[in-house]
């Protein structure tokens, strides 16, 4: 690096007694200005994120609410079956899905206290999904059992008991998917898709399983 004598040219980087020139004292302002604007950026990602969720009317909040609800009969459902079934296969499959559902009742009610929602809505049932009201029937969200047919399998034991579980649960799985993929298409929050498409992948997954052990238990 070439080395220069010309005094002026010195002058621009110190003046006498140590001070500042213009040009370092605009430096020095650009570096703060630099500084600030990084303080203000991270400030910024730590308290926008708070008025962006999505709010009590989303299609997020009444998804996470529904499934929520969805959700709770299944663990009821699977636990009955399996604390009262004799067949190993259907007492595994039910302590799966009475595990992972309510695992995902979890997440769903974190995310709603997160985002500083009640769990439960004023809206009714899958008002978050456009041309849903007749989804509903009787009051009850897509495949859900009726209060009697729950009140049937609470009696129930033997094959009767097994046919009825993997019955309902079957209907069950089949709304909860519809409702999921319904949230897929609706929602671009990536952990309500994350969510929504293992529950899809889960509960096809588990259909399978199903409609074999249907075909294999002999009618009661």
């Amino acid at each position: 690096m070439p080395v220069t004598t010309n005094p002026g040219a010195a002058a621009t980087v110190a003046a006498p007694g140590g001070g500042t020139t213009g040009h370092s004292k605009r430096s020095w302002l650009a570096a703060a200005a630099l500084i600030l604007g990084l303080a203000l950026g991270v400030a910024a990602g730590l308290v926008i994120p708070r008025f962006t969720h999505p709010g009590t009317d989303s299609v997020e909040a009444g998804f996470l609410r529904d499934m929520s609800t969805h959700h709770a009969q299944a663990v009821e459902m699977s636990m009955l079956a399996h604390a009262n079934s004799a067949n190993p296969r259907i007492v595994t499959l039910a302590g799966d899905i009475a595990l992972t559902q309510h695992g995902q009742i979890g997440y769903m009610q974190a995310w709603l206290r997160d985002w500083d929602l009640s769990p439960t809505g004023t809206e009714a049932p899958m008002a978050w999904m456009p041309n849903s009201a007749g989804s509903i029937v009787n009051g009850l969200m897509p495949g859900m059992a009726t209060p009697e047919q729950l009140d049937s399998l609470r009696k129930a034991s033997g094959n009767a008991l097994d046919i009825q579980f993997l019955t309902l649960m079957r209907a069950h799985h089949l709304g909860g998917i519809h409702m999921a993929q319904e949230a897929l298409n609706l929602s671009d929050d990536k952990n309500i898709d994350w969510l929504a498409q293992t529950m899809v992948s889960g509960q096809q997954s588990e259909l399978g399983l199903i409609d074999t052990l249907l075909k294999e238990i002999p009618p009661a």
